[in-house]
């Protein structure tokens, strides 16, 4: 029975490049029938172009239990820490805060 359980484990490797990971203060997520496209991107005060970081493709079913994990993820998370602040104002996706809440840089 050792050996059966041994046979399906799946070894994952994290190297230390990936290990450091990507910081991202913006998701924009597209699909077609068959994929689900997320781009992480990071937008910096001040600056007029953004840069899509890293790229993620996954199935329809991949997409859903990705958003069960982090739906079951936040709510962990929420009971040692309290609610996360909303900051969807009832638009698909919220407003994208270009100037951080900051003042606007002039040259």
């Amino acid at each position: 029975m050792e050996d059966k359980k041994n046979k399906n484990q799946l070894n994952i490797e994290l190297t230390e490049e990936v290990g450091q990971g990507v910081y991202s203060n913006l998701a924009v997520i597209t699909h077609s029938p068959s994929e689900f496209v997320m781009d992480f991107i990071r937008v910096m005060p001040g600056l007029p172009k953004a840069q899509v970081k890293s790229r993620v493709v996954v199935t329809p079913e991949h997409a859903k239990r990705l958003m069960m994990a982090l739906q079951d993820n936040i709510r962990r998370y929420e009971s040692m820490h309290g609610p996360i602040k909303n900051i969807d104002d009832g638009n698909a996706g919220g407003n994208i805060p270009m100037n951080f809440g900051g003042s606007t840089p002039q040259a």
